[in-house]
């Protein structure tokens, strides 16, 4: 290890050329577990809809998902500081696995639910393992890639992953594609191995899964600034992007007349100008600084959220997708790089835990208050209270600059 290291200080360029190429590998290996994430959804929804499940069950499975990955988020964090990323993705990911291949064996709704919560929590692990190794590989090649982690899962998973759903169901039916499913992931844990051998574990971050380390993780928040404004701000940006996601075909169908196409339009449209930004964001933060890019983002939020509000016209809905996956974009790149920064401080699998358990979570409020909001006044009035968030962040970003100049301090403190 040592000659290594030394080979790679005598080499800079070589050493940086051998983290990229890690890091390829990694991001390889990440959007197949996306695709795999992709296919599941997919099938699990027609699946559910093919046991004549009704709309409160479909929710219900639906939630089911995000309730396993809160559960568990926060105890993988440690499990993965105690046991290494390699060890919990491979148990995460057979364990899913082999419940995946119940899951055409199901008939009952109820079943149905339980295996997925079972799922979803193995998952936890899979997903907090692949965050820890990424943060890592961040904070040796640099902020310039840390939005390329969250677009090519989003690749596989948004794109790739309901087009091979929709085959593999044409093809093999539902049993064929849950055997898929399943050697997908055995795939996943034959090449996990040549990933996540790259990854350094620290003896300072070990810890041992208990009710106090647990505590202590989610006191982090309070004790940390740099964390507590990566928290407040992915927990927004997840908010967003889930009610935006949900509730946008049900405005564009019932307030604009679009058709169903029309409407998953709007959707695409959203996602693929974030994945956009999250793949070219290397050029903006080598010219521009952390904070420049944080407000541009906060105010492209606001703007965008705002036309969506005021939205009366189709074109005004479209420019409010592209628009708002675009700054939402920009926020995404800086959060996961202000959680590399905090891992390297604190432990990755501890930052990792943290994110996994903070962006369900956000997602799972901006849905339940966009639908109470929708049910007592209207889904667009949402978009304005949105705004109104970003701008709040905006304006204390830009009340704390100040409040250093005022002190000969040029440098926003962490």
């Amino acid at each position: 290890m040592k000659d290594a290291q030394s080979l790679a200080a005598a080499h800079p360029i070589n050493g940086l050329k051998e983290q990229r190429n890690v890091l390829a590998g990694f991001l390889c290996l990440n959007a197949l577990a996306g695709l795999s994430v992709g296919v599941a959804k997919v099938v699990l929804s027609l699946y559910a809809v093919e046991l004549q499940a009704d709309a409160f069950q479909l929710a219900m499975i639906a939630g089911t998902q995000s309730v396993g990955i809160l559960l568990m988020s926060l105890p993988a964090g440690v499990l993965v500081d105690q046991y290494g990323p390699l060890r919990m993705f491979t148990i995460g990911t057979l364990a899913s696995g082999v419940l995946y291949l119940a899951v055409p064996w199901i008939d009952s709704t109820t079943l149905l639910c339980l295996i997925i919560l079972l799922i979803s929590c193995f998952m936890s692990l899979r997903i907090v393992s692949l965050g820890a190794m990424f943060m890592q590989q961040i904070g040796r090649v640099g902020v310039g890639m840390s939005g390329w982690f969250r677009a090519t899962h989003m690749v596989g998973m948004l794109l790739l992953g309901p087009i091979a759903a929709a085959l593999l169901l044409g093809s093999f039916g539902f049993a064929g594609s849950y055997v898929a499913i399943g050697s997908t992931s055995l795939v996943l844990v034959l090449l996990a191995p040549f990933i996540f051998r790259h990854y350094e574990s620290s003896v300072a971050h070990v810890r041992t899964i208990s009710l106090a380390e647990l505590r202590a993780q989610i006191a982090l928040i309070g004790s940390d600034k740099l964390l507590r404004d990566a928290c407040l701000q992915e927990f927004c940006i997840q908010a967003v992007n889930q009610f935006y996601t949900f509730f946008i075909v049900v405005i564009a169908i019932q307030a604009f007349l679009f058709d169903p196409a029309q409407a998953a339009g709007l959707i695409s449209a959203q996602g693929v100008s974030y994945v956009m930004m999250l793949l070219g964001m290397g050029t903006l933060t080598s010219r521009m600084s952390e904070q420049l890019i944080f407000r541009c983002g906060c105010l492209i939020v606001a703007c965008s959220s705002t036309v969506l509000g005021a939205a009366a016209e189709d074109w005004m809905l479209w420019l409010g997708a592209v628009t708002l996956g675009l700054g939402l974009g920009m926020l995404q790149v800086m959060t996961i790089s202000w959680f590399a920064k905090v891992g390297a401080r604190r432990g990755q699998g501890r930052i990792a835990g943290l994110t996994t358990f903070v962006g369900p979570a956000g997602g799972l409020l901006g849905c339940a208050i966009g639908g109470a909001i929708g049910h007592w006044f209207n889904l667009q009035v949402m978009f304005f209270l949105m705004a109104l968030v970003f701008i709040t962040l905006l304006l204390t970003s830009l009340r704390r600059m100040d409040f250093f100049q005022k002190r000969d301090t040029y440098s926003i403190k962490e």
